[in-house]
């Protein structure tokens, strides 16, 4: 199957709908939204482990695996989907510009595009040396102590992101580097395994030392799909697996992090980001318009220029917001109308022996297999759908081998969201690359589970205690979702 062409200006765009119609699978199945009191069956078959969307599953296995619309996309959504694509995907310019669109980027910023860090909508990776460019990875910062609705406070002279870029005539705020140290181990068994821990360098700050106490945390660009059925999980859910005093004994105690929601102006479950901190696909997006490309919008009008930073506040700016509130729906659309891709091989005994491995080494009780979605009132294809991504959305202890040391919000310094699974196995496919967790630093799948700590302790000492066999099993599952 070919992939959608680009298509430069909103006349063309019609043709990236056709062709992401072309995508959803031939095989996929009929959207039949569940009832919303639906429970999973007894007994699950390959085809219901398989469909890890639901009706929003698309059975594909290529390159644009994480960029296909759901299979019943309505016809007005269709349209939709393809102003959002060429949203996410065309490079924003400096103005002023000859163009009448897609240009105010910056003064400072991180990258162009959307697609500059989530490549064909899939994973960010980190540079390999400290030679290699800074794409797909940025760095938030802060310091000690919590703003007016608990989120982290922004660094004097510099704010909540290191912005390693920046239009001509503006300073970027400083050079990123990351090196990596050797950590040894070995299994039950006697095998070895080696990991890497990374180690951030800041050089050459434009705007002034950098305070002693400043809290650094790296995050890599995580995949977009199946957004939009996270966030049609009602609360009650995902507070459903909240065991703050680890009431049951398990060793894991997952916690909700309520964060505030910019426009709503309340405080919010949080569901979206490494350390959940943003409440909805749509406050992901604009906030990463103008933290990722100094986009402003109407949610965030200001730019994101601090007092000392002269040059940016007086960078040639327009006399109204760079992107407008329908193409940011566009975008929250698009978005949440990315299907998720089927999980392969579910009909093999290897499949069938992962998952029971992991099950009993207790994998399931952060990465939760299985929810239904409520109503959405945006999107009806995202309704009552029994949905797999091996997540709780919940904050974890993860331990000091993964902790960065700073707070979000109630997040603590050592804890992270639970991030989904599914489609995980794909990655390499699609982005070229298999570079796991909050940083990116493992280089496996296997040294991603091997970093885990913290309430993660037995499960890793379960997987370490493994013989080979169940150990390759019990990746093989991880990389058939």
């Amino acid at each position: 199957m070919k992939s959608a062409p680009h298509c430069s200006s909103l006349a063309a765009l019609a043709c990236v709908a056709g062709v992401f119609l072309q995508g959803a699978s031939p095989s996929a199945p009929a959207l039949v939204p569940a009832a919303p009191s639906a429970l999973m069956p007894a007994a699950l078959t390959s085809a219901d482990l398989a469909r890890q969307g639901g009706a929003a599953t698309v059975t594909l296995a290529q390159a644009e695996s994480f960029s296909r619309p759901v299979p019943a996309i309505t016809r007005a959504h269709r349209r939709v989907f393809a102003v959002g694509h060429s949203l996410f995907n065309d490079n924003w310019v400096q103005s002023p510009a000859s163009v009448k669109t897609r240009q105010g980027l910056g003064p400072l910023f991180s990258a162009q595009s959307c697609s500059s860090c989530h490549a064909k909508d899939g994973r960010g990776a980190p540079p390999l040396t400290e030679k290699d460019p800074v794409v797909g990875l940025l760095l938030r910062i802060s310091v000690p102590g919590k703003g007016e609705h608990g989120e982290p406070l922004p660094v004097p002279d510099y704010g909540d992101q290191i912005q390693h870029r920046a239009i001509d005539g503006v300073a970027p705020e400083a050079k990123i580097a990351v090196k990596y140290d050797s950590v040894d181990g070995k299994y039950s068994d006697g095998t070895p395994f080696q990991l890497l821990k990374p180690r951030y360098e800041l050089t050459e700050p434009a705007y002034g030392a950098f305070p002693a106490d400043m809290l650094v945390s790296p995050r890599v660009a995580p995949a977009n799909f199946g957004m939009g059925l996270l966030e049609a999980i009602p609360d009650a859910g995902i507070l459903a697996h909240v065991d703050e005093k680890d009431a049951n004994g398990d060793g894991i105690s997952g916690r909700a992090n309520h964060v505030w929601n910019v426009v709503r102006e309340r405080e919010e479950l949080g569901r979206f980001g490494w350390k959940a901190n943003q409440p909805t696909v749509a406050q992901q997006n604009f906030s990463a318009f103008l933290g990722d490309m100094g986009i402003t919008s109407p949610a965030v009008p200001k730019q994101n220029c601090r007092e000392v930073q002269e040059a940016c506040r007086k960078a040639p700016a327009l006399p109204h917001v760079e992107i407008d509130a329908e193409s940011l729906r566009q975008m929250d659309l698009y978005m949440k109308l990315i299907a998720v891709p089927a999980a392969r091989d579910t009909q093999t005994p290897g499949f069938s022996e992962g998952l029971q491995t992991f099950r009993s080494a207790g994998c399931n009780s952060c990465h939760v297999e299985s929810y239904v979605t409520g109503k959405d009132v945006d999107a009806d294809e995202l309704s009552f759908q029994t949905i797999r991504p091996y997540t709780d959305l919940l904050l974890h202890d993860m331990g000091e081998g993964l902790a960065d040391g700073r707070p979000d919000f109630q997040a603590t310094g050592n804890e992270w969201r639970t991030p989904p699974l599914w489609g995980i196995g794909l990655v390499p496919t699609v982005n070229g690359h298999t570079r796991y967790l909050h940083d990116g630093r493992a280089r496996s799948l296997e040294e991603a589970v091997l970093w885990h700590g913290g309430e993660a302790s037995a499960s890793r000492q379960a997987f370490l205690s493994l013989p080979a066999a169940k150990r390759s099993a019990l990746l093989f599952f991880l990389s058939s979702l």
